[in-house]
């Protein structure tokens, strides 16, 4: 008893004193999909208010494929030592695991999830010449039309076509899914009548609302969007309980000393706090989520990854 009691006081000695001298040299933050897109957007924002309070530069490197599983896994596979960040999201998290046959690394075993940056609520949106104006009289008319009406989603098992499967076992209702690769040509191909509806991001739907060129109905998330706040909620208008967000943050290796984990935790909550950087995310579409610390980000990890388990598995959806 005496040896592990010795045991456990030098584990936790060294751990502060790796805290003590980190970060020592520069850190690299892996986004696991290609340049360009919002998650790679946040990550670079990041990297920037990262270098001085810490007093090393931050490289962002992106590593994308498999859906993201492939820039996740190289961290879950890799040192444990805090100098290894991921961009971690809703996909390579909660969904993938059951989308996959076969996923390398583990989300919860595997990694330690740091905290939570953006939340980002889905939309759902129809076409103009679809007579329904509200969510009841669309569930009225999916009832009528049985298979006749199609929503499309930027592809298989994303939020977008996981919120459409989720309206349909809430509603009792039938409708076609149609996967394109990415949002964009979706939406491109409802505004011109080809699709009647889809779960959209806010933030990529946000121009099209505005502008009259699509009708949004409601929003995906308990609380009501601050960009939309006339717009009601899924669960305000029947679908209690409906509640689905695009969200990404940042994770570590598994065995990441918890020292580094919550200083490294301080310094990027710090950074999202800034005023500029929210001014950033906030033309994104993103609102401040209220999960911060890495225990509420963990405990959400392992409530999200409950919830796409189920769905995916009910709604039959493959990864591509």
């Amino acid at each position: 008893m005496k040896r592990f009691l010795v045991f456990i006081a030098l584990a936790i000695a060294a751990g502060a004193a790796a805290a003590q001298s980190w970060p020592s040299r520069p850190l690299r933050l892996v986004v696991p999909y290609a340049p360009g897109g919002p998650i790679d957007i946040s990550a670079r924002l990041l990297a920037a208010k990262l270098q001085q309070p810490l007093g090393q530069p931050v490289v962002v490197e992106n590593h994308p494929g498999a859906g993201g599983n492939i820039g996740v896994d190289m961290i879950a596979k890799g040192p444990a030592d805090g100098y290894n960040l991921v961009m971690s999201a809703i996909a390579t998290l909660a969904i993938n695991p059951s989308l996959y046959p076969s996923l390398p690394y583990d989300p919860l075993r595997d990694l330690r999830h740091v905290t939570l940056l953006v939340q980002v609520p889905n939309v759902l949106i129809v076409a103009n010449d679809l007579p329904a104006k509200n969510v009841q009289e669309l569930i009225a008319l999916a009832k009528q039309r049985p298979g006749k009406l199609d929503f499309g989603s930027g592809s298989t098992g994303s939020t977008g076509h996981l919120a459409g499967e989720m309206f349909k076992m809430m509603t009792g209702t039938f409708m076609v899914h149609i996967p394109y690769k990415g949002s964009a040509p979706a939406l491109a191909d409802m505004m011109a009548g080809r699709i009647d509806l889809m779960f959209d991001n806010l933030a990529s739907s946000l121009p099209s609302i505005k502008s009259g060129k699509v009708r949004a109905l409601a929003t995906t998330t308990l609380k009501r969007s601050a960009f939309l706040p006339e717009l009601p909620t899924l669960d305000e208008a029947g679908l209690k309980g409906f509640n689905m967000s695009t969200w990404w943050g940042v994770s570590v290796a598994a065995k990441t000393p918890q020292a580094v984990v919550d200083r490294l935790s301080a310094e990027i909550l710090k950074a999202m706090d800034a005023p500029d950087m929210k001014e950033r995310l906030h033309g994104m579409g993103s609102e401040a989520p209220a999960i911060r610390t890495p225990e509420q980000f963990t405990a959400f990890v392992a409530a999200e990854l409950k919830t796409y388990t189920e769905l995916v598995k009910r709604s039959g959806a493959k990864a591509d």
